[in-house]
């Protein structure tokens, strides 16, 4: 007698997704595009969990399980796949079906129609980068949903250990290849020790003679100050990394002292956005728009070709400034003469490239994704944990970060200004009034 052919055994769509993300680190793909894609898969993970979770809540019993239940009816399979928009792209979730139950069910975490949410990405988020050990992240999926939205102990084992393993290689790289124009160094604070505020990341990207951008170096400070500029900058030099043409920093007089001493042959450029808001700071509420336009309209629109001539004619624009405005807010015209030198460096170098030497607007916005990700998790569980993340947001944002365009008049510029900044026997700091209209 023939055997009758085996049922195939259902399986769910939380089975289906733990599948996928073991497939992922089993394929041998760089570490980078495997995290990505389990981070999203993730995200996919819980939400698909709480759905079902919800539904065992609701019913009083989990599926095929006797007992009375809470509420009549059974589950009858999962509706067709909906799409729900998430900041790391839109996912496909499954709700399971119901039949024959005495209460219309509806989900409390995406109700009848949601098409988009942030509250249980935030909690992957947590889970892969609160202190990158095990047994944080599974407590941190458990606490949130119980132990059946955790994932095997292996993957999180390896997601950890790969992180850490990648994050020492960084951060301890050769850096003797990378020529760079322009290095742009910031900060942003964190929590990570225990009864302390606030304390800052150092972070330093920058541009190749390439026009590419690369994430450059990471690096803890008690504080933003002189000593711990110093050493992150002597830290980048011992690993090999050359003297930049120009480095784009804010006010702060500890990283202005450190980038200068570090770097003696190189110009630089004082963010004119951190600068503007320190000069609109300094005016009444009633006036500000009116000083903001006044203070970006020294900087906008130079028709000067770049060198000597755009700084002539910054310069003018900005005396026109203090002019209007020294008797009424003198603060706030100090606030740009005082610094216009500074301000006005990036004009030295190619016109396409204006616009994006003159601030740090990049590091700014990169470091509103990473402390938007670290909310979820309040105090990170220590130092190294703090630059395990903020690495891993920033290394895959970097990945689509746009290059500079690159012109033969812009490179043969910095090129003469490269010889003129950098050649040799120049150890001395170079006086930014240097001519280059020739090079120009």
């Amino acid at each position: 007698m023939e055997e009758p052919t085996p049922v195939p055994r259902r399986v769910s769509p939380t089975e289906r997704i733990r599948s996928q993300i073991a497939d992922l680190f089993a394929s041998g793909q760089e570490l980078g595009g495997v995290l990505e894609q389990v981070a999203r898969l993730g995200v996919r993970l819980l939400m698909q969990t709480a759905l079902e979770a919800e539904v065992t809540e609701w019913m009083g019993r989990d599926w095929c399980e006797r007992g009375k239940p809470v509420h009549a009816g059974y589950r009858n399979g999962y509706q067709p796949p909906m799409t729900i928009k998430t900041t790391l792209g839109p996912i496909e979730l499954q709700r399971p079906k119901l039949r024959d139950t005495d209460q219309a069910y509806a989900s409390r975490l995406l109700g009848v129609g949601i098409t988009k949410t942030n509250a249980l990405e935030s909690l992957v988020i947590a889970g892969f980068v609160r202190g990158l050990s095990v047994r944080d992240v599974e407590a941190t999926l458990a606490e949130a949903l119980g132990a059946q939205a955790a994932l095997s102990k292996s993957t999180v084992s390896r997601v950890c250990e790969a992180l850490k393993t990648e994050v020492d290689a960084w951060t301890q790289r050769d850096l003797s290849s990378l020529e760079l124009d322009y290095l742009y160094s910031d900060a942003t604070f964190f929590k990570m020790h225990p009864h302390a505020g606030g304390e800052p990341v150092l972070c330093a990207w920058g541009i190749t003679t390439e026009g590419r951008k690369v994430l450059v170096g990471l690096g803890p400070g008690a504080a933003e100050s002189y000593d711990a500029w110093k050493g992150f900058f002597e830290d980048l030099k011992a690993r090999g990394l050359a003297t930049p043409l120009l480095g784009i920093t804010d006010g702060a007089p500890g990283l202005i002292r450190a980038y200068e001493e570090a770097f003696p042959g190189s110009l630089r450029q004082r963010c004119v956005v951190h600068n503007a808001r320190n000069t609109i700071a300094k005016v009444p509420k009633a006036v500000q728009a009116e000083v903001k336009a006044a203070y970006w309209s020294i900087f906008n629109g130079i028709t000067a070709a770049p060198g000597e001539a755009a700084v002539a004619e910054a310069v003018a624009r900005a005396r026109d400034f203090e002019s209007r405005y020294r008797d009424r807010f003198p603060a706030a015209v100090s606030c740009v003469i005082s610094n216009l030198d500074s301000l006005t460096t990036h004009l030295r170098f190619p016109r396409e490239h204006w616009e994006r030497t003159r601030h740090t607007n990049l590091l700014e916005r990169t470091f509103g994704e990473t402390r938007r990700r670290s909310k979820v998790i309040g105090r990170l569980p220590g130092e190294r944990s703090c630059l395990s993340l903020v690495w891993a947001v920033l290394d895959r944002t970097s990945k689509g970060w746009r290059g500079l365009e690159q012109t033969p008049a812009g490179v043969r510029l910095l090129h003469d200004l490269r010889r003129q900044l950098l050649g040799p026997g120049i150890h001395a700091k170079v006086d930014c009034n240097i001519d280059i209209k020739e090079a120009a």
